[in-house]
C-alpha cells in the first residue's frame, strides 16, 4: 500500500482533527452515494478501500505510538464515534453526517449505523428510504426504544397520520356536535334550505 498519509493528502505532522476532515472530504467524493456521479462506481469502491486502509493504519499506528488502545477496523467502531454524527445531525448538519456515514465500510454498519442513516434520510424526507432503515435497526437491535420510538412514529406517519386514543368511551364530544351541525347546515343549503339561519 502507498504511504498512508500521501492516500490522504497530509502530512505526517497532521492532527487528528486534520486527519478526520482529510477522510471526511474523501469519504464524500468516493462514498457509495456518490458513486456513479461523474466517477465509475467499481473505481469508487476500490478508492473507498484504500482510503478506509489509509486511515485505519494512521489511526492504527498513532495509537500503538502513544500506548493508545489500538484502533479497530474502519473509521467507526462503538458509541464513542457515532457521537460525532450525532452532533452532527443534532445541529442541523445533515449532509456531513450522511457524509461519514456513507464512509463507513458496509460490514461495519450495525443499528446504530441503520438508524442513524434512517435520521439524516428522515430530516431530508426521503421516507421510504428513512423507514427502510428505521425497520432494520429494529430488526438488529429489537430492545432498544429509541430505534423503535423512531420506528413507530414513522409507521403511524406512513398509515395515514398520527392515531390518538380517545380518554374514555363516553360517545361524542363538543367538537363531533360542532362538526355534526355545521355538516346539516351545509347540507340543507345545498338542497335550498338554512339549519343555521344568519343573524
Amino acid at each position: 500500500m502507498n504511504n498512508p498519509y500521501e492516500v490522504l493528502g497530509i502530512p505526517e505532522y497532521a492532527t487528528e482533527e486534520q486527519i478526520k476532515s482529510a477522510y471526511r472530504e474523501l469519504a464524500r467524493k468516493y462514498g457509495d452515494e456518490n458513486a456513479g456521479a461523474g466517477i465509475p462506481a467499481q473505481f469508487a469502491h476500490r478508492k473507498m478501500q484504500e482510503i478506509n486502509e489509509a486511515y485505519d493504519q494512521i489511526i492504527t499506528n498513532r495509537g500503538a505510538s502513544s500506548g493508545g488502545p489500538r484502533a479497530q477496523s474502519a473509521y467507526y467502531n462503538g458509541y464513542s464515534d457515532y457521537r460525532d454524527i450525532r452532533e452532527k445531525i443534532n445541529s442541523g448538519r445533515i449532509e456531513d453526517a450522511q457524509t461519514l456515514l456513507d464512509g463507513i465500510p458496509p460490514s461495519a454498519r450495525d443499528a446504530q449505523w441503520y438508524f442513524l442513516k434512517g435520521n439524516v434520510q428522515d430530516r431530508r424526507g426521503w421516507l421510504e428510504e428513512a423507514f427502510k432503515n428505521y425497520s432494520t435497526a429494529c430488526n438488529m437491535d429489537p430492545g432498544n426504544p429509541e430505534y423503535r420510538a423512531a420506528f413507530d412514529a414513522m409507521n403511524r406517519s406512513r398509515s395515514g397520520g398520527y392515531a390518538t386514543q380517545k380518554q374514555n368511551d363516553t360517545g361524542c364530544s363538543g367538537c363531533d356536535i360542532c362538526t355534526g351541525l355545521l355538516c346539516t347546515d351545509c347540507c340543507c343549503e345545498c338542497m335550498g334550505g338554512d339549519f343555521i339561519p344568519c343573524c
